[in-house]
């Protein structure tokens, strides 16, 4: 059964307690091949319609969608967010989290835009991957990141994730390549 979209925990790898703390919570261990099976299975976006929402209040203010995603052989559940700021083109982020049926979610992936240096990565797009070891280490999975020309815009990361991940259910549009 699907939760209430506000239910949701996009990352709940750290949680937010009603005094604002933040307590780390410890994810499952998961190896390179689960990783890699969850990511190679066949998926479809159950509610392809799903609406843009404005949070202008948020910190950042961004318009974010969220997809429900289930696994097309046995029902696995995941969920696709795009998250757009209200001020910066370049501030995007469009992620993919396996929903277990117990346990915290897992960020397997995340697209993000050329809003910020990450690493050694200054002002480029990039996507973040989950990794057994940045899991074992007691990172967030999918802290590491690798630089990536693959696309410009958030639809050109979303059309990124859609092939990655095996996606099924909604259209995209591949980010057209730069000529100079």
């Amino acid at each position: 059964m699907w939760r209430h979209k506000s239910e949701i925990k996009l990352d709940q790898h750290r949680l937010s307690t009603r005094k604002g703390l933040r307590i780390r919570v410890k994810t499952k261990s998961y190896s390179d091949e689960a990783l890699a099976e969850l990511r190679s299975i066949p998926k479809k976006v159950i509610n392809p319609g799903a609406r843009w929402l404005k949070k202008p209040k948020a910190r950042p203010a961004h318009s974010q969608r969220t997809y429900q995603v289930t696994a097309i052989d046995d029902g696995r559940r995941f969920l696709v967010y795009l998250r757009q700021s209200l001020f910066d083109e370049n501030s995007f982020s469009c992620g993919i989290s396996y929903l277990p049926a117990t346990g915290s979610s897992l960020t397997l992936a995340r697209y993000n835009g050329s809003s910020h240096v990450h690493g050694d990565i200054a002002y480029l797009p990039h996507i973040h991957r989950a990794t057994e070891k940045a899991i074992a280490a007691g990172k967030k999975p999918e802290s590491e990141a690798v630089e990536t020309d693959q696309y410009e815009t958030l639809e050109g990361a979303l059309a990124c994730l859609v092939d990655d991940f095996r996606l099924q259910g909604i259209r995209t549009q591949r980010d057209q390549p730069r000529m100079f």
